[in-house]
C-alpha cells in the first residue's frame, strides 16, 4: 500500500454520475479510490438535470458548473463558461488538477491550472478524431488540433490503451504515459448468473448474446443484425441513447432492455452466454472488462482498446471492424461450442483478476507523484 500523502486533487470532468458513460464512471472511480487512499479529491462537472440531490452518494464534494444539453443528444451536457472552475482550484488548494477527457470544461480547467501554476494530468478517453472522420466525413484534423492543444499544456497525458497511446504520439501529443482502467471484480462475477433471468430473456433456451453500452451511431449496434437472424440465438441490448429507435428497427427480435445499472446490470452480464461489442472507436472499452470479470466470452472489433483486452483464441474473438458478417460468423462458431465458451469465460475472468480499481488508483497516484517531483526539479533548476 502506498504511503498516504494526503494530496489535494481537483478532478475536472466532462461527465459525472448520474450520467452513465465511460468518462463518468472512470471519474467516479478515480474520486472514490483517491478518497480511499487518504487523499482529498474534489470534482468539478457540468450541472445535471437530475437536481441538487444528484451528488448525495458521491465520494467527495462536487462543484457543478452551469451547462446545456447537447442538441440531439440530451444525455450529454456541455458546460458553459463559469468562474467556478478557477474558484474550485483556489478554494480546494489543489496540488494536482486531473482532467478527465478534457475538451470543453477540461480545457477551461487546464487554462485555470496554467494561470495558477498547478500541475495538470490529462486523461485521454474519447476518440474525437475518429468520430469526426467516421460520422462527419471531415474535421478530423480540426479535432486533433484541439486535442493536441489541450493535452500539450498538461504535465502528463494518460492513455488507457496502447492503441490510444500510439495515436496520441503520432499526432504530436507530448509526455504520454499508459494508465489503464480498473474493473470491480466483486460486483461483476460469474456467481451472479441467474437461471430465472435467463428464462425470462430466452424462454425457449436460446443462446443469449448481449450488448451493453450507449445506443449512439458510433457504437454500430446494428452490426448485430446478422446474429439476430441466427436460429437459437437471442440478442439482448442494454442501454439507451439517441439511436434507440434505429437499433430497435435494425434488430428485429432483439430484446432491448434500456438502461440498467448497479446489481441488476451485474446480474445481466453474468447471465449472458456471449458478450459482443460492436463499436470500432473505443479508446479502452470498459464493458469488455466487465463481461470478462463476469466470466463471459467476448467478441469485439480488432481496433482500439479491445486489442489490449481480448486475447484471440484465449478469452474471446477479435473481428474486423464494421464487419457484420464477421460478427455473425463469430457468434455462430461460439454458439456451437459450449466448451470453448466456458474456457474463454474462465480465462477472461482470470485475466482481469488483478485489474482492480484499487490497483489502478495506486498507479494514478504514482503518476501524480512523478509530475509533482518533475515540477519541483524544474523550480530548483531555475
Amino acid at each position: 500500500m502506498r504511503v498516504n500523502t494526503g494530496m489535494r486533487v481537483v478532478i475536472v470532468t466532462e461527465s459525472f454520475p448520474p450520467d452513465v458513460n465511460g468518462v463518468a464512471h472512470c471519474a467516479l472511480q478515480t474520486a472514490r479510490q483517491l478518497a480511499c487512499l487518504g487523499h482529498q479529491p474534489l470534482v468539478v462537472a457540468p450541472a445535471t438535470s437530475a437536481g441538487p440531490g444528484a451528488d448525495a452518494g458521491a465520494p467527495c464534494p462536487v462543484v457543478r458548473v452551469p451547462s446545456l444539453p447537447l442538441p440531439g443528444y440530451p444525455q450529454v451536457r456541455v458546460a458553459l463558461p463559469s468562474r467556478r472552475v478557477a474558484a474550485a482550484l483556489v478554494g480546494h488548494r489543489a496540488q494536482v488538477v486531473h482532467l478527465a477527457s478534457p475538451f470543453v470544461l477540461g480545457a477551461r480547467g487546464m487554462a485555470a491550472a496554467g494561470r495558477l501554476g498547478i500541475p495538470a494530468v490529462a486523461v485521454y478517453q474519447t476518440d474525437l478524431g475518429g468520430y469526426a472522420r467516421t460520422y462527419v466525413g471531415r474535421g478530423e484534423a480540426t479535432a486533433w488540433r484541439r486535442i493536441r492543444g489541450v493535452h500539450a499544456a498538461a504535465d502528463r497525458t494518460l492513455a488507457p490503451s496502447t492503441a490510444a497511446l500510439r495515436d496520441l504520439e503520432a499526432h504530436g501529443v507530448p509526455r504520454v504515459r499508459w494508465w489503464p482502467r480498473g474493473v470491480d471484480t466483486v460486483r461483476f462475477r460469474p456467481a451472479l448468473r441467474d437461471a430465472a433471468l435467463r428464462r425470462a430473456l430466452a424462454p425457449d433456451g436460446e443462446l443469449i448474446v448481449g450488448y451493453v453500452g450507449r445506443l449512439a451511431p458510433e457504437k454500430r449496434v446494428e452490426l448485430l443484425a446478422g446474429a439476430c437472424a441466427l436460429e437459437g440465438v437471442r440478442v439482448v441490448v442494454v442501454g439507451d441513447g439517441p439511436s434507440e429507435g434505429a437499433v430497435r428497427a435494425a434488430l428485429p427480435g432483439a430484446t432491448v432492455l434500456g438502461r440498467r445499472t448497479g446489481p441488476e446490470l451485474a446480474r445481466i452480464f453474468a447471465s449472458l452466454d456471449l458478450f459482443v461489442h460492436t463499436g470500432p472507436l473505443e479508446t479502452f472499452c470498459q464493458t469488455v472488462q466487465e463481461a470478462m470479470a463476469s466470466g463471459v466470452p467476448v467478441i469485439a472489433p480488432a481496433a482500439g482498446g479491445p486489442l489490449d483486452l481480448v486475447v484471440p483464441g484465449r478469452t474471446g474473438v477479435l473481428v474486423p471492424p464494421d464487419d457484420a458478417a464477421a460478427v455473425r460468423d463469430a457468434v455462430w462458431a461460439l454458439a456451437a461450442d459450449p466448451g470453448l465458451r466456458a474456457a474463454y469465460g474462465a480465462a477472461g475472468r482470470a485475466a482481469v483478476a488483478g485489474r482492480t480499481w484499487e490497483a489502478v488508483g495506486e498507479q494514478l497516484v504514482g503518476h501524480y507523484e512523478e509530475v509533482l517531483a518533475a515540477r519541483t526539479r524544474t523550480v530548483v533548476a531555475a
